[in-house]
């Protein structure tokens, strides 16, 4: 059985994007909908950051990444639950789905909590002769990111403050998850954001099986 593991990181909640709804849910509604039309017998897992948010690592979480599986401790194995949690969601996973929108020029920090606890040395990649090496299987990714004024893509007079798209996938491609695939709506505090959606929506229909 196929596993989609969704992640969303929006402070904003599912519904209509008209009353001021998540961009980013609604499109990764369509996309996940698509997943599941190619594949009916697929189980879908979900994250959502925001209502479950994801507590930030402390010294402890830190410690337990870096000390010998033998010497860890039951504080330490407390502090690293959650790390390893998620570690194996993401690794049991078949295709990821990653949405998130921009908040000042980067990821919500709902998201960022999540990262730093999956990028984890040992588990997720591993320093060695001075090189970094992705740890987990490759596997297709999908990544949802929506951004509130235009600009941001193709070399725009934004682009520079765009530390979502490229941190996101740099981290990803880091871990090993190479095969990614992005889908990008901007302007969605625009007048014409529900066009922009409607196009977004399509080329997850030209891109996406079946």
């Amino acid at each position: 059985m196929t596993t989609i593991l969704r992640i969303d990181s929006s402070s904003r909640p599912a519904g209509q994007t008209t009353d001021g709804a998540s961009f980013t849910r609604s499109i990764t509604d369509h996309l996940v909908s698509r997943l599941i039309a190619d594949d009916p017998n697929a189980k879908v897992v979900t994250r959502d950051l925001t209502a479950q948010p994801i507590p930030h690592i402390a010294a402890e979480t830190i410690t337990g990444y870096y000390t010998d599986p033998a010497q860890m401790t039951p504080e330490l194995f407390e502090a690293t639950a959650m790390s390893d949690e998620l570690i194996e969601e993401l690794s049991s996973a078949d295709i990821i789905v990653l949405s998130s929108p921009i908040y000042n020029f980067s990821v919500p920090s709902a998201l960022k909590a999540w990262v730093d606890q999956i990028v984890r040395g040992g588990r997720t990649f591993a320093y060695e002769d001075g090189q970094f090496r992705g740890l987990l299987a490759d596997r297709p990714v999908y990544l949802v990111l929506s951004y509130g004024a235009a600009g941001y893509g193709n070399d725009g007079p934004l682009a520079a403050f765009d530390y979502l798209r490229p941190y996101l996938t740099h981290v990803l491609s880091f871990i090993g998850l190479r095969s990614q695939e992005v889908f990008t709506v901007e302007n969605t505090t625009g007048p014409d954001a529900m066009e922009r959606l409607a196009i977004v929506k399509a080329q997850i229909d030209g891109r996406v099986a079946p």
